[in-house]
């Protein structure tokens, strides 16, 4: 078949589907966005801060629009340190920090770094849909699913699975495996994996010496208590080994980005990791002939954080998302059939909603589009394996509370009507 040019007319991420998230013909809450109103409080913060920033660039010989060191500025890193240490309760060593162009762009970092090409991936029974799909990419991995529990993966299967699979690594790389997940505000289900969990996961890592990589991208979007101190992230756990333990390595590294409290589009990010990781990457040809990734926004968001900009915008984020995840719970409680249930998440951007097992969310999700105009996204879209076809993820940060009532009720009357159409 010869190969024919294409050119599709797009603005943003979701503009070539049927359900853009952007137009309110239709409530699409299954979009992970920040929404158009409070993208906008970035136009101000930017210019004052790039501004203030070409000032300085004219005095001290303009290395910002040079090729940076390969892991990213030490300005860059020790200002982030500061602002995720303020952020987690938690002290962040900038020695510890590689620069990125998003989480998205770690993952493949770490991939292709640091993970043997006939390696395992272990993955959650449900997850990050794009990163299985990134992962997949790597033709040569084996992606293999674990069951997920309302406090983390299930250990004893992991444990079975790790015996199972497990192999001498070659060919240079660290790590024979991987286990990839996103422990605080996980997505889909929302839930934050238990201290033992947690615990249990350091102790199983450091004793087959796999790689847990975190997608520790909504831990700052903490909503019960916002002053208070979030979840404690999965590297913290590791990190307390550092000195203490024999042999310590770290097994570690939590995958970060500013996608979800500033802005997706900069392509900006970070990965918190141990000294081995970071010297791999440090080495890494792609980050040495890139000279950082995204050094200018590196530069740029280094002073937005030093004027305080980036702080007031995740503040701001917080308390509206605080106020749409109120509306879509309060709304779920009121309307949805008893015979469904849903997770209450206290941070992150995601309700998983479950239906009875009859159920198959898929035909429902086409459904409600169709006769309602209202969409989420079936769980069969986080599962490696076709699992989940009785789930659905809805997402409250992208639309106002208002609209979130009154979409999530006409998805409730939807799924009423269309659980009295089929047979359990």
């Amino acid at each position: 078949m010869d190969s024919v040019r294409q050119e599709i007319s797009e603005r943003h991420g979701n503009e070539a589907s049927a359900m853009n998230v952007y137009k309110k013909q239709h409530a699409v809450m299954g979009i992970g966005f920040p929404p158009p109103e409070l993208l906008q409080e970035c136009c101000e913060a930017f210019d004052i801060a790039t501004a203030h920033r070409m000032k300085y660039e004219l005095e001290n010989n303009s290395y910002l629009f040079q090729y940076g060191p390969a892991i990213g500025t030490m300005e860059f890193r020790e200002t982030l340190a500061s602002f995720l240490s303020e952020g987690y309760h938690s002290e962040v060593n900038k020695s510890d920090l590689v620069q990125t162009s998003g989480a998205t762009n770690g993952l493949h970092l770490i991939l292709s770094t640091l993970v043997d090409l006939g390696g395992v991936v272990f993955v959650d029974e449900y997850t990050y849909m794009i990163a299985l799909d990134a992962i997949a990419q790597f033709s040569t991995l084996k992606i293999v699913s674990l069951p997920l529990e309302q406090d983390g993966p299930n250990m004893e299967v992991f444990e079975e699975l790790i015996e199972q699979h497990r192999f001498e690594a070659t060919a240079g790389k660290p790590f024979w495996g991987i286990y990839y997940t996103i422990p605080t505000f996980h997505n889909p289900t929302g839930i934050v994996f238990s201290a033992e969990k947690c615990q249990r996961l350091i102790t199983l890592a450091r004793k087959s010496d796999i790689l847990i990589a975190c997608d520790d991208v909504y831990n700052l979007l903490h909503y019960a208590q916002p002053e208070a101190a979030p979840p404690k992230r999965l590297f913290a756990y590791d990190i307390e080994g550092l000195g203490k333990i024999d042999g310590w390595r770290g097994n570690v590294i939590s995958n970060g980005t500013f996608s979800k409290i500033l802005s997706p589009g900069i392509r900006l990010g970070w990965m918190e990791c141990p000294p081995r990781c970071v010297e791999a990457f440090r080495k890494s040809g792609v980050l040495q002939s890139g000279g950082a990734a995204n050094n200018y926004t590196g530069g740029i968001v280094t002073t937005m954080i030093q004027l305080g900009l980036v702080q007031r915008q995740l503040k701001l984020y917080s308390r509206r998302y605080a106020e749409r995840l109120q509306a879509m719970l309060e709304t779920l409680e009121a309307n949805l059939p008893k015979e469904c249930s849903f997770f209450k998440p206290q941070g992150g951007y995601f309700v998983w909603v479950r239906f009875p097992d009859y159920v198959d969310c898929v035909k429902f999700n086409q459904f409600s589009m169709e006769k309602h105009r209202v969409a989420g996204v079936p769980g069969t879209r986080f599962s490696r394996t076709g699992g989940g076809r009785n789930f659905i993820r809805l997402t409250f940060a992208f639309h106002a509370p208002d609209f979130l009532r009154q979409s999530v009720g006409t998805f409730c009357v939807a799924a009423r009507e269309y659980m009295s159409t089929v047979q359990e």
